[in-house]
């Protein structure tokens, strides 16, 4: 029922975008969150839920999505001051430390019940990474620093001549080069920092330089796919890229990053300002998809937040509320009365589900990505009206934003 609901709106272009709401919706998604996390046995948090596919709805923990979903739930604790949510990273950072292989590496796919026959995959490693090195920022624990210091020497040994990344896996289409694996330059960096590793730090830098031999002119990427599409590649791989690059470029202070994710941004801006975002891009930055990809809207939306926060510019804040508005309107509540519950809270992978991205389900980082942005929208806001309360004192660009939310 809810599909065709769902396809029903789609048809009739009549989502009503929210502009308030913002923290009440936050509180919904990190709920879907916590219940992804409490119906698994292990500490992870299931891939998500796909009531067409599995018996029960909920497939199995994911690792990699696990890794980067934590620093989520730490910045929603931060936020909400619920430190339930503190311990459920916490937990959840744990059961990716126990994913990982003796090489440093994490395996590629669900959970498995044992690491024989497992594939060391780069970018899931990266994404553990991200949950290592926030859980090791917020509890000091030694535990979890020498999980990032493992997870960091496999990343740099994995890095080839000309800067990609080699270990890809079975579940993506073998290209050589798959450069939204630029993300995992960003916890390489932070590695580097925490580890007090410079070679870590350069070897980012390095892998932001490889894929900046990627863009073309006008700021789009090649070989940025995860299936063989890669003449449209998925809005969620793009978003990928451009946080990658974004972050090393501002913690480095190498520019050129910087300048790289803003002029790919730049050309997705007009495409925002009614909120929906097509799930593929040809080169020429026109929409290759009928359907929005909502896992990648919720990441483009994080960073122009971000780069707003950078830069000071509004546009890229109007773009980025434009966007998670109009992904609130898609998130169903309790007052949806063809909402099942478990489904409360969350968004789907593409908007009509039965788009072409994650198709009928709800995956976990769709709403993780969407609980980012929700978090910064409400940050920023708090931040307009400090400012506007106080004038003279701190502004957007140097006031505590939630810099660990990830795509």
């Amino acid at each position: 029922r809810h599909v065709m609901n769902d396809l029903s709106r789609y048809l009739a272009n009549n989502p009503v975008p929210i502009a308030g709401e913002t923290f009440q919706r936050a509180q919904l998604a990190a709920g879907w969150l916590a219940r992804a996390q409490d119906v698994m046995p292990d500490g992870g948090v299931s891939y998500g839920y796909f009531p067409f596919r599995a018996a029960a709805g909920w497939r199995e923990s994911y690792p990699e999505t696990t890794g980067y979903i934590a620093p989520t739930l730490f910045d929603y604790a931060d936020a909400s001051g619920e430190l339930e949510y503190h311990d459920r990273a916490i937990r959840a950072v744990r059961f990716v430390a126990g994913c990982q292989m003796a090489s440093g590496a994490i395996y590629g796919g669900r959970v498995r019940k044992q690491l024989q026959g497992a594939v060391p995959v780069a970018f899931n490693t990266g994404m553990a990474l991200l949950g290592f090195s926030a859980a090791y920022r917020r509890t000091g624990d030694p535990f979890f620093r020498e999980c990032e210091r493992k997870a960091a020497e496999f990343l740099v040994g994995d890095i080839d001549a000309a800067g990609h990344f080699r270990s890809h896996g079975p579940f993506v289409h073998a290209n050589t080069i798959k450069t939204y694996s630029v993300l995992c330059a960003w916890p390489v960096y932070l590695a580097g920092e925490d580890c007090d590793e410079p070679a870590y730090r350069a070897a980012a830098v390095r892998v932001c330089d490889a894929a900046l031999q990627q863009q073309l002119e006008n700021g789009w990427f090649r070989n940025n796919c995860l299936s063989a599409k890669g003449d449209a590649p998925l809005l969620h791989t793009v978003g990928y890229t451009l946080q990658g690059l974004l972050e090393v470029g501002i913690q480095s202070g190498e520019h050129r990053h910087v300048a790289a994710a803003q002029r790919a941004m730049d050309h997705l801006l007009s495409f925002c300002s009614n909120g929906f975002l097509h799930g593929r891009w040809f080169s020429d930055w026109q929409p290759a998809a009928l359907s929005s990809c909502l896992t990648g809207a919720a990441q483009v939306a994080v960073v122009a937040y971000r780069l707003s926060a950078h830069t000071g510019e509004p546009r890229y804040r109007q773009a980025a509320d434009s966007v998670v508005n109009y992904l609130k309107a898609l998130q169903l509540t309790g007052a949806a009365r063809v909402a099942e519950p478990e489904i409360v809270g969350a968004i789907g992978g593409s908007f009509p589900l039965v788009g072409a991205y994650m198709r009928n389900g709800f995956p976990s980082w769709a709403t993780k990505f969407f609980l980012d942005g929700l978090l910064w929208q409400d940050a920023l806001r708090q931040s307009r009206e400090h400012t506007q309360a106080l004038p003279n004192q701190q502004t957007a660009s140097n006031r505590e934003l939630p810099l660990n939310v990830t795509l």
